[in-house]
């Protein structure tokens, strides 16, 4: 295999991130809730490791569903806790947004606490390579996901 068929499916994976994730994130930035990413992202390492504790195999599509599940809470959370500018609040969305990130993160670590090979599976989910990515079942997962939220939104 030459390095430019190596490297196909990761270009690929970055072309989908780029084009959803920019036009999320120009939504993020006009409802100014900057940090909703990082405290959603969150969500999804808890969901994923919750998959875990039950025993799911990492890579399956069952964790794949937890991690949705996870993340889908926290923006009906966020949806929620929502106010419009004229209604006013003492505590700002912001103050929301990073108490769940707190909370999932420490939840996170709990959980994976419990979980055998839990501090492996914080780094992979830390750390994740982009280069390693196929597309059976990576791609696939990550186009249809967007596809659905594009049809969605």
């Amino acid at each position: 295999m030459s390095g430019l068929q190596l490297m196909i499916p990761p270009f690929v994976a970055c072309m989908v991130l780029v084009a959803m994730l920019s036009y999320l994130g120009l939504h993020v930035i006009a409802r100014e809730v900057i940090f909703v990413d990082l405290s959603l992202a969150q969500m999804a390492a808890l969901g994923g490791l919750s998959a875990l504790l039950i025993h799911v195999e990492a890579d399956s599509t069952w964790a794949y569903v937890f991690a949705l599940f996870a993340t889908a809470v926290g923006a009906l959370l966020f949806a929620l806790t929502r106010t419009s500018p004229r209604e006013g609040r003492r505590v700002p969305q912001e103050a929301f947004i990073g108490i769940v990130y707190v909370v999932a993160s420490a939840a996170a670590v709990l959980v994976a606490n419990k979980v055998p090979g839990g501090g492996e599976a914080i780094e992979k989910t830390l750390t994740g390579s982009i280069l390693w990515v196929t597309f059976q079942p990576t791609i696939i997962k990550l186009a249809a996901v967007y596809v659905a939220l594009g049809l969605f939104h």
